[in-house]
């Protein structure tokens, strides 16, 4: 008969077993602003109830370009950059243009010429390899947040 494992190892088992994403903490998830609540999206920076108001009246957003179009009139570049490290509708990794990719917070055109270059991606793997060859690991983790497979 074999013993059961302490609670301690049980759980340490569990937690390896579990997905990085899903170990990742709130703070570090984006919002989709096609699904955020109205609360949700006042806790984050630059918005105020009358923008939050605004972006859920326009739901739902095929782009992140339209989410940009509904907020840039009021936020500058420095306040869209900052409130999409939190808020941003994924981007589609085989049909995104080049300017939904450089909506992405630290993506200039070099990087966004790399996510275009490696088109059609058929796994996350496949950008994790092709993206991970001109980035450290930290951040294709980060640029993987905000993009999704078909």
């Amino acid at each position: 008969m074999t013993r059961p494992l302490p609670l301690l190892f049980a759980l340490a088992a569990l937690t390896l077993a579990i997905p990085a994403a899903a170990q990742t903490p709130a703070q570090n998830r984006l919002l989709n602003p096609n699904v955020a609540t109205e609360q949700e999206m006042l806790a984050l920076p630059n918005l105020n109830a009358a923008l939050v108001r605004a972006v859920i009246a326009k739901r739902p957003y095929k782009t992140m370009l339209e989410v940009n179009a509904q907020l840039s009139p009021a936020l500058n570049k420095e306040q869209l950059t900052q409130l999409y490290g939190r808020l941003f509708l994924p981007l589609n990794l085989n049909t995104a243009s080049r300017d939904e990719i450089l909506l992405i917070p630290g993506v200039g055109p070099r990087i966004a010429h790399e996510f275009e270059e490696y088109r059609p991606y058929t796994t996350i793997q496949q950008f994790r390899r092709e993206i991970g060859k001109y980035v450290d690991q930290a951040e294709v983790a980060r640029l993987e947040r905000y993009v999704a497979l078909p």
